[in-house]
């Protein structure tokens, strides 16, 4: 049940004593820009090339500028492909899969090491580029690269691991054994919040699983794409390989229908929107093709009255505020005992109120943009509803006047059933909730419709195994005592129901970018059937 505290009126007053500390750019930095895009190779001036299978190609598509979100400026413009362009990389893919298939994994290990390598040399400008074009700030830019590094660390060892079982025949003379073979062309959809490290994520994997992979990343985010196909294309090349197996077709929505229907496409993976994602993987599972699906989060942090309160408010800061509230793992509920509501509501507010809001090119800056103006109009669509739903603003609520897509990050007040808080909205809206116990916080946790992220605190080992048990948090992620977001690629990345059942990066994800074969090797010279069986 839901519970207004009595000191809702107390907490109402305290944030409107407070700002944020805000320094927003009226134009962006020319020449922070221009250094950016040299070391990349991305023309500022002339439409750059968005489509890649050995050889670049302008698209037959539209020339798309790419803004800046902290200024709402062209940063550089795109020329992207079409379904006509797609049709001919895919031809160039299915020559490249021949090849690939058949080199011996730790051998295309050695070609994802030397990726890992060149994308090390790359690291800060093409984290500067990922927190220019999406708004993220430098460090969460350059972290994402280290995560494409990381998983390819990860996937180089991986190459020397994939092993099947040896699997005892109760027929004699015989031999029973899995064998893991290339699946084939591995499809890649990503969403514009993390344009660099959802494509490395299955990049690393499926290329040493011995599978082309091409790409379509969001088109707000065309430079990434861009870029970093720069980077791992002239590892292939210089290595003699075909440039399609990390081929690239940049577009709008129609070439991402193309890859959904093409059954050359083994396995599509995307990342989305719950309501884009249900029409993916309901096409792809059509033609019997595999989607690989990471959708839509709406993530919560349980707080106990035994919880490291201090912990708890810098875990919450960072998993709500953080990316400007724009990753699938950002907290968007948060569930306080009512013991300890008070004190903790002042303490998070005053951490808020610490937030530096403003470029994410400045070393200062620790919430950047929303990434588009329709993200902006989310913002104040869904405060609209929290007011119309019976709830209240605690901090925050307002639009930053700029040039930019600025918002004050945003505490609420509002029952956790009112119908804002079943879906996430994609902005940095914290909706806050009381309750009793453990018991009724995992109800409200599992109550909606996602499950991707989830995060108790609490020093008790009672409360820990409750809630990571059969009877927990129903998410694919279940933390104690960190946030929400943030996680480590050695893990299994990905959640359950609406959220869509996928899983990346890290543990045994290797296997969906293979097909298993079961093989039963017979070298008695008779024939014994299983079962005892007898067919004479």
């Amino acid at each position: 049940m839901f519970r207004l505290a009595s000191t809702r009126s107390n907490l109402l007053a305290l944030a409107q004593r407070r700002a944020l500390h805000v320094h927003v750019p009226t134009a962006q930095d020319k020449a922070a820009v221009a250094s950016i895009l040299k070391a990349l190779e991305i023309d500022p001036h002339n439409p750059n090339p968005g489509v890649y299978d050995g050889e670049w190609r302008v698209g037959s598509g539209a020339v798309r500028e790419q803004i800046n979100p902290a200024t709402n400026e062209v940063i550089a413009r795109v020329a992207e492909g079409n379904v006509a362009d797609y049709e001919q990389v895919m031809l160039k893919v299915e020559e490249a899969k021949l090849i690939w298939r058949d080199i011996p994994a730790p051998k295309r290990g050695e070609i994802v090491r030397q990726m890992r390598e060149a994308l090390n040399d790359a690291k800060d400008p093409l984290g500067r580029l990922v927190s220019l074009e999406m708004g993220k700030i430098v460090p969460e830019g350059l972290g994402e690269v280290q995560e494409y590094i990381d998983i390819c660390d990860y996937a180089v060892g991986l190459s020397r691991m994939m092993a099947g079982k040896v699997i005892p025949s109760e027929r004699p003379g015989h031999f029973m054994m899995e064998q893991w073979n290339p699946l084939g062309a591995v499809g890649v959809i990503s969403a514009f919040n993390f344009p660099v490290a959802v494509y490395g994520w299955n990049s690393a994997l499926a290329l040493v699983c011995g599978n082309p992979v091409v790409w379509k990343g969001a088109p707000t985010t065309n430079l990434a794409s861009v870029a970093t196909t720069k980077i791992v294309s002239k590892v292939l090349e210089k290595n003699g390989l075909p440039g399609a197996l990390a081929a690239l077709c940049t577009g709008a929505a129609d070439v991402g229908q193309a890859m959904a229907e093409d059954k050359r496409i083994a396995l599509l993976s995307f990342t989305g929107s719950t309501a884009i994602g249900r029409k993916v993987g309901t096409t792809v599972q059509s033609r019997f093709g595999r989607p690989l699906l990471e959708l839509g989060g709406n993530n919560a942090i349980v707080v106990m009255d035994d919880a490291d309160l201090k912990l708890a408010v810098q875990s919450i800061l960072f998993a709500a505020v953080g990316t400007a509230g724009q990753r699938c793992t950002t907290v968007r509920r948060l569930f306080l005992h009512e013991k300890i509501e008070k004190q903790f509501m002042t303490a998070l507010i005053a951490a808020y109120e610490q937030v530096r809001v403003g470029d994410p090119l400045s070393d200062s800056t620790l919430c950047g943009p929303l990434h588009t103006t329709a993200a902006v109009a989310a913002y104040k669509d869904g405060l609209v509803k929290v007011k119309e739903q019976g709830g209240s603003i605690l901090y925050g609520g307002e639009q930053i006047k700029a040039a930019g897509n600025y918002v004050q990050p945003t505490i609420t007040r509002i029952s956790p059933t009112a119908p804002v808080v079943q879906n996430e909205i994609f902005v940095p809206i914290l909706h806050t909730h009381t309750f009793k116990t453990l018991e009724e916080a995992i109800a409200m946790n599992n109550a909606v419709g996602q499950g991707l992220s989830s995060s108790l605190f609490t020093q008790n080992p009672s409360n820990i195994f409750k809630w990571t048990g059969p009877s927990g948090s129903d998410c694919g992620i279940v933390n104690v005592n960190i946030p929400t977001n943030g996680a480590e690629i050695g893990g299994a990345f990905g959640g359950e129901k609406e959220t869509g059942g996928g899983r990346e990066a890290g543990s045994d994800s290797w296997k969906q970018y293979m097909r298993r074969a079961t093989c039963t090797i017979n070298y008695s010279g008779t024939l014994p059937l299983a079962q005892g069986i007898k067919f004479e």
